[in-house]
């Protein structure tokens, strides 16, 4: 989420003068040279010169019986519209952690007309005022008199999230708070931290917690007095660093301070005595009377400046206290003339098209070590990255889109093949799910990596239109383990959680969701779901005012109760979104079951072999040992059905082909495992 006063001055113009600039959309073309050639032509002067996804949205428009439509308002009673999933539990924010006499949260200012005055910039004190924190647990609202209008929309808001085992953490702009999930039906708190800084994204690795910190009231000692100073040894802004041995009372063990702050971070493992961490700041540079060897400014004049990089932190994993930035690595440098501000230089792009950002920073960086790559959304392009030496990242590839106004995040599919970026138009702060708002701005956009090339695919944008006290846009989610498909869950903040599938780049498809109605019928207050995660069975909806939401996925025509439970399969002791892991399934009988009601989905495969698989299946899975007295001859005869399976498919292409021979080689697995 990006809260500036930026994102007040821009209205989007009529949706007929954007219909017939859309008509005259061209295929998008990939990068060909990445660098600093400026285009000529007046109605996209200033603009640099790299491969455009300008293909309109593939989506259906709106239908106008969707339940989400509206849905009545309310903090805890709004009204709720669900296909696909339902609500398990809900927890509220605890004490501590909103404001009493605003438990929604405050009432944004309204966005101003492109001709207005700007308003004033915001002080340079810190947004929010107190007194000491003089121990762990909650703290009592104290806003600064001084804070514009608004400022204060996000003080207490939740932010991401992070798991091990069968604990949850939940990043807040005030601190975070841990959970026990292990019941779904009754999450339970087991401590709140309190430390201000915004925007407290977090990950977990081992016993440690990383928080990501970057507004100018956070101190290296978790205080809630904030900084008044212009420069001072006491702000923090960077990436904490917590020993949570025991997650009851965590430790701060270290706090890497950087030029502009933490944003988010990505964690980036190496071997086992050392982890990398990429830190993306977005805020203003700092002084070097503040932070030694910051600075900011046009690279043409300062070569040191802190804009185009991200921070490489390097953290000893015996020794985490030893974290320490190493790196400061040019990613968005001009490959033949070593300018380092080598991509889109931002501004507007021609009429019908979004006024993009500059890239001088990334917001979010996903990395995959399984496949060495790292995908960046860089406020301007969407980049493809080898992480092979984690402490070096390099640039293999670059997009952009005159449909993106803010590139935001970034997903991979389980095979490395697609990419998924996400445009955060209105910085999340914003109503952009509205029925005149164009489907494929503040969407997401679907790459299919090629040659480690990005090709364009096609946009996905939740369908629902919102209301104008509702912010809505893309933003952050992550896979569902459903073996052979490709499908993701994300949060779209006030427009509800939203399951999509997106096996076909160029034709995604909504396949579930939930949402409730808004926080207020007239104002607008920041809430919504800042991510929606996968972890273990369930979905994990982090509600940016409403506190989390536990839901489970129920079937339906575009998803099988075997594609559910074949899912369900999946451990893991760790996840944290911007590091990806690797997706392998069990060789078992639901497995098997999944591919089948796939095949049969798209009549890829006979009723009669159908038939021989599930007949064997079942024959199989009533054996207990290996050893009963006719075992032998189940298992072999289920090993045959495989290899006809596996006949079967080299008649096929695509996706049928890999999922008849996928299923050929569970079936195999679940035999092999019983001799």
């Amino acid at each position: 989420m990006r809260f500036r006063t930026s994102d007040f001055g821009f209205r989007p113009p009529s949706l007929a003068g954007l219909a017939r600039e859309l008509r005259r959309d061209a295929a998008p073309e990939r990068l060909r040279r990445v660098g600093g050639r400026i285009l000529k032509a007046a109605a996209i002067a200033g603009f640099a010169a790299i491969g455009m996804a300008t293909v309109s949205a593939q989506q259906k428009p709106a239908d106008a019986n969707d339940p989400r439509i509206g849905l009545k308002p309310g903090l805890r009673d709004a009204g709720v519209a669900a296909r696909g999933m339902e609500l398990v539990s809900t927890r509220p924010r605890p004490e501590g952690f909103y404001d009493p006499a605003n438990p929604g949260g405050v009432a944004m200012p309204g966005e101003r007309p492109g001709n207005a005055t700007p308003p004033p910039p915001p002080p340079t004190a810190p947004q929010t005022g107190g007194t000491p924190q003089t121990g762990a647990g909650p703290q009592p609202y104290a806003p600064s008199s001084a804070a514009p209008p608004g400022a204060g929309a996000l003080d207490f808001a939740n932010s991401d999230l992070a798991f091990s085992g069968t604990h949850m953490v939940m990043g807040n702009f005030h601190g975070f708070n841990a959970y026990d999930i292990e019941s779904a039906k009754s999450p339970r708190l087991l401590a709140s931290i309190v430390c201000p800084g915004g925007q407290g994204d977090v990950s977990i690795y081992g016993n440690l917690l990383f928080m990501s910190v970057e507004q100018t009231r956070g101190r290296v000692d978790c205080g809630v007095q904030g900084v008044p100073e212009v420069a001072s040894k006491d702000r923090f802004r960077g990436v904490r660093i917590f020993d949570i041995t025991d997650i009851r009372n965590p430790k701060q063990v270290a706090a890497v301070q950087t030029c502009r702050g933490s944003h988010t971070h990505t964690l980036v493992p190496k071997d086992k005595q050392t982890l990398y961490v990429y830190g993306s700041g977005t805020g203003g540079v700092r002084s070097g009377e503040e932070l030694v060897d910051c600075s900011g400014g046009d690279p043409k004049e300062n070569a040191n400046t802190a804009l185009f990089s991200i921070d490489v932190i390097e953290v000893p994993l015996g020794a985490p206290e030893k974290a320490r930035v190493v790196n400061r690595p040019r990613i968005f440098a001009d490959e033949k003339t070593g300018a380092i501000a080598g991509l889109n230089p931002g501004g507007d792009s021609g009429p019908g098209t979004q006024r993009s950002a500059t890239t001088n920073q990334c917001h979010d960086i996903t990395v995959y070590p399984a496949v060495g790559l790292a995908a960046g959304a860089c406020s301007g392009n969407g980049i493809l990255m080898d992480i092979s030496d984690p402490a070096n990242p390099k640039r293999l590839d670059a997009v952009a889109d005159k449909n993106f106004a803010y590139w935001h995040s970034a997903s991979f599919n389980n095979d490395g093949t697609k990419v998924i970026f996400t445009d955060e138009w209105g910085g999340g702060t914003r109503p952009r799910c509205r029925k005149e708002d164009l489907l494929n701005w503040g969407a997401d956009a679907i790459f299919d990596i090629v040659d480690k090339k990005m090709v364009f695919g096609g946009y996905y944008k939740m369908p629902a239109p919102q209301t104008e006290s509702e912010n809505c846009v893309a933003h952050n989610g992550s896979l569902i383990p459903v073996p052979g498909r490709d499908i993701m869950v994300q949060g779209w903040y006030q427009g509800g959680v939203s399951v999509f599938d997106f096996t076909d780049s160029k034709n995604p498809v909504e396949i579930a969701f939930f949402d409730r109605g808004p926080l207020d019928p007239k104002n607008l207050i920041i809430g919504g779901y800042w991510s929606g995660y996968w972890y273990n069975g369930n979905i994990y909806g982090a509600e940016i005012s409403r506190g989390v939401d536990i839901f489970k996925l129920v079937p339906t025509q575009h998803l099988s109760q075997n594609e559910i439970d074949a899912a369900i399969q999946v451990r893991q002791t760790e996840f944290n979104a911007q590091n990806q892991p690797k997706i392998t399934w069990p060789a078992t009988s639901i497995v098997a079951k999944a591919y089948l009601d796939q095949l049969g989905r798209t009549n890829a495969i006979s009723a009669e072999r159908a038939k021989a698989v599930r007949d064997n299946l079942a024959k199989v899975d009533e054996l207990r040992t290996g050893k009963e007295r006719d075992a032998t001859a189940r298992l072999d005869a289920l090993t045959a059905v495989a290899a006809q399976v596996e006949a079967d498919a080299k008649s096929k292409t695509g996706r049928d082909a890999m999922r008849l021979n996928a299923l050929a080689e569970t079936l195999k697995g679940r035999a092999a495992a019983l001799r």
